[in-house]
Formats: structure tokens, C-alpha cells, sequence
């Protein structure tokens, strides 16, 4: 794209100034973005790292995942696939600071590996991102394989020129490097707004975004409660600003959230129950889960004995509204072995999903959500656990079975639920086109 603002010009001039990415950050990329590998081959283990090879003392030995190089020790991870050539590629980050702008410097470096070589690499600086001291951000990046939407599709004989501002929507822009080195230029203004050294695994341009623009960020980061920090800025539903007032409450009471997605539920029906926010007691329980089940259950008898005629009018209304908006994925299941999951339906299976494995499915409703699409993970027909799907970022958001907990299938039903979620994506294309 042609720079045409006074600001893309400035980002597109200033990027030719910059330094190259340096041997000595290449070389450390090396030793910490990839993993060490090895191959079991024609009855030999492989070290894909320094080349060496040799036969394993016992027929135990071949079926690790891990094993150790008996030349250079290191631990190395087993392909579990009889190939030639081998391939790995990973992102990495330089911070740099370049008149009053804060750049993410972000680099796609290949490993490629074979059997008796010594690997060799491949680095590119494929983006950049320029954010002013107003957390105003522009990108500057490699063309990329208009046919294919995956992240490491880069034209690497392009050169970096600069994107839309709409550049932020894409998947793109969020790619999270998998480390920064540790030799970083950053802006007085991040380190007055809490930045120290750690980007606690959220993408550094999302970060510095966050804390030059939102107060909310700030106040979560210089709180030290980093986990939700990662919790409010990759959370789709960002439930953490309407329910401000208690979260400075947990802040100002140093609690810990254990669960996110039940403490936004548990104030949902504090809220319910129209119980004091500001009063650590109800905002902090000691055991959160607990507290909550025990909300729920409260709730529940509440509706079941005084409105449950109403309760069945509303469910019929909002039966209407929720099979509008949802009946496109109506129909879709997929099933292993005895295990069947599929979308819930009906606004009554949200009750009696919730009643059997007593959470607030329906006493949050859930099917009002516009975002989400409920599955039931069943075996024999009789619910185990129910996950929810977000529609806009295309991935699992929760997945609980009996008051919360997780089921003896859960990593099982995770595998399958993520398999199958390009089934959701085909019936959305279907929908808009």
C-alpha cells in the first residue's frame, strides 16, 4: 500500500532508518524459540539437533515421547511421523524505540532439520508495529499469499510496507511471538504505566495498545494481578468493564480469581439477588466455586417455586428469538465411540442440561448469547459436560461438567469439539453467502 497520510509517510521514512535485526538476536532466537528434535528411524534414534545417532538400549526407550541425546544431553521431542526433511517455524520479537514511537520488531524464523545434518535457519523481519504515546498503532508488513489464510504465508522477497488502520481486525495482527528478547528499548510512558519487563504472554502490541489508551489495563497491570490482565484483553466478552466496581474490590483485597468465567457468573447472580458489590465478603468468597454453586442452586429453587408458569412462557418466547438467530447450526453432531456432541437445540434442554449437571447454564442464560453457541458432550444420551463456542474468535471458550468440574473425558471431548469447529465456520459462510 502507498503511504498517502503525513503519518504513513513518517512510519514508512522512519522504518528505513532502523537497524537490521543482528546476528547475535538471530543466533538467540536459535537457542530459544525452537524446540530440540529427534526421530526414530530404521531402529535408530536421530538427534536432528547435532546429527548424532544411535541404537536405543531397550524397546521401551523407542515409544517416549522425550528422550535425551547421548552427545550434546539435550532433550529432544519425537517426531512421531518416518519423514526426510523436517521444518519448524516460530516468531520472535525485538523491542525498539525510534523517535517518540514504540516498534514491535516481529521475526518469522525457520528451523529446518534432517537426519545426519546439523539444522539450518531462516530469519525475516516480516512486521512492525509503530504505536505513538496515545496508543495509536500502525503495521508495516510483508505481502502475503492472497489464496491462504495461514500466519506463516509471508512473500519473503517483499519488502514492508505499510497496512489500513482496519489491519487490526485481522488474525494477522495478533500473532503473539513466542518470545521477546530480552533486550528491550520501550517508552518512558509504558514504564510509568506499569511496564516492567514481561509481556505475560499476550502479544506486546496488543499490550503497549492497551496500557497507553486503557485505564483499565493500567490500574490491572500496576495492581499486579497479571493473569487477568491476560484474562481482560484476550477475553471476547469483556465482562471485566461492566463489572468494574467489583473487580476493584478484588484488587484493593489482593484476591486471586481462580476461575474468570465463574466469578463473572457468581456476580452475575450476586447481581441477581441484587447482594452489595462493594462489599469484599461477596465479591472475595473464600472458596468461589463453592459460593457459586450454592447461588445457583438457590436460584433455581427460587424460579421453580415462584414463577414456574411464567418461567415456561418466557422459555417459548425465548425459544422464537434464539431459534432465529441460531437455527443455521441447528443439526450439526459428530460422535466418537460412544460419545456424542452436538448443538443444543432448545431453550429447555438449556434447563434441564443445567438442572442435571447443576451449573448456570440457564439461570445465566446463556442462549441469549449472541456471540456463543452451546454444545452438550453426552455418552448414552445422558449429558457430561456443556462447551461454549465462541462465534467471533472461532474457539472454545469454556467446557464444564458436573458443578463445574471437569469430566474423565474432557481432554477427550476438547480434541473432538476442536476437530470439528471448521463445521461451525462452513455453516457461517453458508449463512452470509
Amino acid at each position: 500500500m502507498t503511504p498517502k497520510t503525513n503519518i504513513e509517510k513518517e512510519i514508512t521514512q522512519l522504518s528505513s532508518t532502523l537497524k537490521p535485526i543482528t546476528a547475535q538476536m538471530q543466533t538467540w532466537a536459535e537457542k530459544s524459540i525452537f524446540l530440540k528434535w529427534g526421530v526414530l528411524s530404521r531402529g535408530k534414534f536421530h538427534c536432528l539437533e547435532c546429527a548424532h545417532s544411535w541404537k536405543p538400549k531397550s524397546q521401551s526407550k523407542s515409544c517416549e515421547k522425550f528422550i535425551k541425546c547421548t552427545t550434546c544431553t539435550g532433550k529432544l521431542k519425537m517426531c512421531g511421523c518416518n519423514q526426510v526433511h523436517f521444518k519448524e517455524i516460530e516468531y520472535c520479537s525485538v523491542l525498539d524505540v525510534c523517535k517518540g514511537y514504540q516498534v514491535v520488531r516481529i521475526s518469522c524464523s525457520h528451523k529446518l532439520m534432517k537426519k545426519n545434518t546439523v539444522p539450518t535457519y531462516f530469519h525475516k523481519e516480516v512486521m512492525q508495529h509503530w504505536i505513538n504515546s496515545k496508543g495509536e498503532v500502525r503495521t508495516m508488513s510483508l505481502s502475503t499469499n492472497v489464496f491462504s489464510h495461514a500466519y506463516d504465508a509471508w512473500q519473503y522477497y517483499s519488502s514492508l510496507e505499510i497496512r489500513p488502520k482496519d489491519f487490526q481486525n485481522s488474525p494477522k495482527y495478533r500473532i503473539n511471538p513466542y518470545k521477546v528478547h530480552p533486550h528491550m528499548k520501550v517508552l518512558p510512558i509504558l514504564k510509568r504505566n506499569g511496564f516492567k519487563t514481561g509481556v505475560y504472554n499476550i502479544a506486546p502490541q496488543i499490550l503497549f495498545t492497551a496500557l497507553l489508551k486503557d485505564a483499565i489495563a493500567e490500574t490491572i497491570l500496576k495492581a499486579g494481578q497479571t493473569s487477568l490482565l491476560t484474562y481482560y484483553l484476550q477475553s471476547p466478552h469483556q465482562k471485566i468493564i461492566p463489572n468494574w466496581q467489583a473487580v476493584k474490590i478484588c484488587l484493593k483485597n489482593k484476591y486471586n480469581i481462580t476461575d474468570y468465567t465463574i466469578w463473572e457468573d457468581y456476580i452475575a447472580l450476586l447481581q441477581w439477588f441484587k447482594k452489595n458489590l462493594s462489599c469484599p465478603f461477596f465479591v472475595c468468597p473464600e472458596n468461589l466455586h463453592e459460593a457459586h454453586n450454592k447461588l445457583v442452586t438457590k436460584k433455581r429453587e427460587f424460579q421453580r417455586k415462584k414463577y414456574l408458569l411464567k418461567m415456561r412462557d418466557e422459555i417459548q418466547q425465548a425459544q422464537e428469538v434464539y431459534a432465529e438467530e441460531k437455527k443455521h447450526f441447528f443439526g450439526i453432531s459428530f460422535s466418537h465411540e460412544n460419545l456424542t456432541i452436538k448443538v443444543l437445540e432448545n431453550v429447555q434442554n438449556f434447563m434441564e442440561e443445567g438442572d442435571i449437571l447443576q451449573h448456570c447454564i440457564f439461570t445465566n442464560e446463556y442462549f441469549k448469547r449472541t456471540d456463543s453457541l452451546l454444545f452438550s458432550a453426552q455418552i448414552d444420551n445422558k449429558p457430561i459436560e456443556t462447551i461454549e463456542v465462541s462465534l467471533s474468535k472461532m474457539e472454545i471458550v469454556q467446557c464444564r461438567g458436573l458443578k463445574n468440574s471437569k469430566s474423565k473425558h474432557h481432554k477427550i471431548i476438547l480434541e473432538l469439539m476442536k476437530k470439528n469447529l471448521y463445521q461451525i465456520r462452513s455453516r457461517m459462510k453458508k449463512q452470509k453467502s
